[in-house]
């Protein structure tokens, strides 16, 4: 069944939480240590990640995908978060799906629509870290045009450094546009405002996110996906990316 995607809003909280830590478990056993990934707690994750819904609204974009009306994955993606990010480049960060929806297009949905909106919005390229080891989730992102651009860099989570790498590709020029830009229209999609599906072949979907920072990063970062920081947060030059609900009746974005 082809998943539809649509913008997430705070109702939704709770089940992206779930995707999260499912993913998490299940993807990066044998790379985190394992008592970090038995601690994870869906409660807990669902508490860290409206705090940063809420704070990242109006410069990231959140999308979930369902199926039969449950929420089977989740992406986001907002401004550069690296040092050497170029002015205007957007950052996929974070791309999941619950481990029994992998290689049935969710992962590749979301992917799609991400990237639709921010060429949309006028953006150039995107980045996105990944786990080193993580060879399922880089082969995902090669077979949809990133490529490795040389950088690596630890991040530490259960006390072990974990190596992560850094992927980029280049965006597609915007089309004209005389009206606002939201990702639906980005992908030239007739549907409804705030509620859209994917009809493109499925392909693999990934667990994954995109993570800061780059090889030059002079600031710690926490073990976790939703990783605040007041640099992105406060990057407007990314707010023709958010997208209007219209569940919500307001502009929801990510982390």
């Amino acid at each position: 069944m082809t998943p539809m995607i649509r913008v997430m809003t705070d109702d939704d909280c709770a089940a992206v939480a779930e995707v999260r830590v499912r993913s998490w478990q299940y993807a990066y056993a044998g790379l985190v240590p394992q008592p970090y990934l038995d601690s994870m707690d869906v409660e807990q994750a669902t508490d860290r990640l409206r705090g940063h819904f809420t704070a990242g609204a109006g410069t990231v974009t959140h999308l979930v995908a369902e199926r039969n009306g449950a929420v089977v994955g989740w992406g986001c993606a907002g401004p550069g978060r690296d040092p050497d990010a170029a002015p205007g480049e957007a950052e996929l960060y974070a791309l999941y799906a619950l481990p029994a929806h992998l290689s049935t297009g969710v992962g590749r949905a979301l992917l799609a629509e991400l990237v639709a909106g921010a060429e949309a919005a006028g953006h150039r390229a995107m980045r996105l870290w990944v786990l080193k080891g993580n060879a399922r989730a880089r082969r995902f992102y090669e077979r949809a045009g990133f490529l490795p651009d040389g950088c690596e860099e630890p991040f530490e989570v259960g006390g072990a450094e974990v190596p992560e790498v850094r992927y980029a590709r280049g965006l597609e020029a915007p089309r004209p546009s005389t009206g606002p830009v939201d990702i639906a229209s980005a992908a030239d999609q007739r549907r409804a405002p705030g509620s859209y599906s994917y009809t493109g072949r499925p392909a693999i979907a990934l667990v994954r996110k995109g993570r800061p920072p780059s090889s030059i990063r002079t600031t710690p970062r926490r073990p976790g996906l939703l990783h605040s920081s007041s640099r992105y947060q406060s990057q407007s030059q990314f707010a023709a990316f958010a997208v209007t609900s219209s569940t919500s009746g307001s502009r929801t974005d990510t982390r």
